[in-house]
């Protein structure tokens, strides 16, 4: 074990919610699945010499909520709190490149303008749709019915879905992405998780990003060859 050099690894919410990560390891609810991968990250700090972080607060608060609203097991929130370190980023001393702002204020910019578009074609589709329905002998009951619930619903239903793909991919949308990115460039350590923004801006950082559905089968990975290089007695000679 004094051979390993430590690997760091921060975690966004996702790498403990993410429902692909949970269909692919077999668990069966979000307790299950949040319980399995703290599990496994015990494993890799007794084991394999890796520490697992979580931005504080705002991050740990999220994960906090999710494991409260679920109601799962004590033991659980326990080993929440035992085995991912808590820390604040130093929002103040890490250095980011002056060039990634103005690529994030070109990127919010196209962003802002595809949902836009998206608006600006809802407000024609519904216009028109309207204006070619003859509510002349309808009741308020059928208009009510018709057009309010039906085809205005129905419009309103598929701009937030058109909205939400033109507008929240890539985009880092709350003070827990920013966080989770900081943290991991001061700790110059991987970032784990699920989610498309953080993941493009790591990316753009610099920074190893592990998918959530990809790091439980990582650490297993690493346990399994360790205890293979452990069984012909060559543990102190294993490094990730």
């Amino acid at each position: 074990m004094n051979n390993l050099e430590r690997q760091y690894f921060v975690f966004d919410t996702t790498a403990l919610t993410d429902v692909e990560m949970r269909k692919r390891e077999g668990y069966d609810s979000l307790c299950e699945g949040i319980d399995g991968v703290l599990e496994l990250v015990s494993k890799a700090r007794l084991e394999l010499n890796i520490s697992c972080y979580v931005p504080y607060p705002t991050v740990y608060r999220e994960m906090r909520d999710f494991i409260n609203r679920h109601e799962c097991d004590e033991e659980v929130k326990v080993k929440l709190d035992t085995w991912l370190v808590k820390k604040t980023p130093n929002r103040y001393e890490v250095e980011i490149p002056a060039s990634i702002f103005y690529e994030y204020v070109d990127f919010m910019r196209s962003r802002i303008n595809k949902g836009m578009n998206v608006a600006e074609d809802a407000i024609w589709d519904i216009s028109v749709n309207c204006l070619n329905t003859d509510i002349g002998d309808m009741d308020a009951e059928e208009v009510e019915k018709d057009i309010k619930r039906e085809m205005i619903g129905q419009t309103i239903s598929d701009f937030r879905d058109k909205y939400r793909s033109a507008l929240r991919y890539g985009i880092l949308d709350s003070a827990p992405d920013i966080d989770v990115l900081l943290l991991a460039k001061e700790l110059d350590a991987a970032v784990v998780g699920a989610d498309d923004g953080i993941e493009k801006w790591a990316e753009r950082l610099g920074l190893r990003f592990v998918k959530a559905s990809s790091f439980p089968r990582m650490i297993q990975e690493y346990l399994r060859r360790k205890d293979e290089i452990r069984s012909r007695g060559q543990a102190d000679d294993f490094e990730i």
